[in-house]
């Protein structure tokens, strides 16, 4: 039997892991959180209610259990991580922090695991108040590749999607579209990488159960990319609405997904250790008309 220790496990893509993990037949699950998101787990899981950014209280709440996979859905400061290496030392086989797309500075071209290392990057102690949340993440995952005594993959998501999705942010663009609301969009041209709720989670199950050894940064994302104009243009033909899209609107109508320049992933050393993602461009359009209609019912 293994065990296994989910921070966070509650809602989104780190509900979808726990719901996999428990399909296992080998796996006890230990999920920790603050305790204020219930959950349908019932008494198929250990719970842990606990800030994990008081270091006290984690230390108590984890006590002396030894861990097969810690998963870190919740990891954002270079503290959190070095707290996680102090507290668990000597009793994780392996563990996987959920990082992002974040950790890179956007570039024309694909990006690389090479682009961002945090085997070398300089560490700094501060809080998740103390840096952006980019910083923030890099910062953890120096930390932890380059002081904890186990094993460390650090999984590099872009913008997770899904009708599960608690930020809304694709959800933000088809209602803005449908009520005839402006977009701001700075460039319409700017690739992008996705990843669907379902496929994040079984990313983290296989890279943790499924035999794949990989190490260090790990990049996941569906294979495709989209424009962010492509993303409106979709939009657009399952809502039967034109988008009313201008590089000058006010904060509130800005898109979560305006990004200047292109970000996005290559996945190569995934797909080289086996992973099979999801292609964009069949499941992208099937989520917009899945939501299209759900906010269509609640109007």
């Amino acid at each position: 039997m293994k065990k296994v220790l989910v921070l966070g496990g509650t809602r989104f893509f780190g509900k979808r892991l726990v719901e996999l993990l428990l399909e296992d037949q080998n796996s006890e699950v230990t999920i920790l959180t603050r305790g204020m998101t219930g959950d349908a787990f019932g008494d198929r899981v250990t719970r842990l209610a606990v800030d994990r950014t008081d270091e006290t209280a984690l230390k108590q709440a984890v006590g002396g259990t030894s861990w097969d996979i810690v998963y870190d859905n919740i990891c954002f400061s270079p503290d959190e991580a070095a707290a996680a290496v102090r507290i668990l030392a000597g009793r994780v086989k392996r563990y996987i922090l959920t990082s992002s797309l974040s950790v890179y500075d956007p570039q024309p071209g694909m990006l690389t695991e090479a682009d961002f290392d945090p085997a070398h990057y300089p560490l700094k102690p501060g809080g998740k108040d103390d840096f952006s949340y980019q910083e923030g993440k890099r910062l953890a995952e120096a930390v932890l590749l380059q002081t904890a005594d186990f094993p460390v993959a650090a999984v590099r998501f872009p913008i997770v999607l899904g009708t599960d999705d608690y930020t809304r942010r694709l959800h933000f663009h088809i209602e803005h579209v449908q009520a005839g609301q402006p977009v701001g969009i700075p460039n319409p041209q700017a690739e992008i990488s996705f990843i669907r709720s379902d496929e994040a989670a079984r990313f983290l199950h296989w890279l943790g159960l499924g035999g794949a050894v990989l190490t260090g940064p790990v990049n996941a994302c569906s294979d495709g990319t989209l424009t962010i104009g492509g993303v409106i243009s979709i939009i657009e033909q399952i809502t039967g609405r034109t988008a009313v899209i201008r590089d000058d609107a006010v904060e509130a109508d800005q898109s979560p997904f305006g990004i200047p320049e292109s970000w996005f992933m290559d996945t190569a050393k995934a797909r080289s250790a086996g992973f099979s993602f999801l292609s964009l461009s069949d499941w992208f359009p099937e989520l917009v008309t899945s939501l299209d209609r759900s906010l269509r019912k609640h109007q």
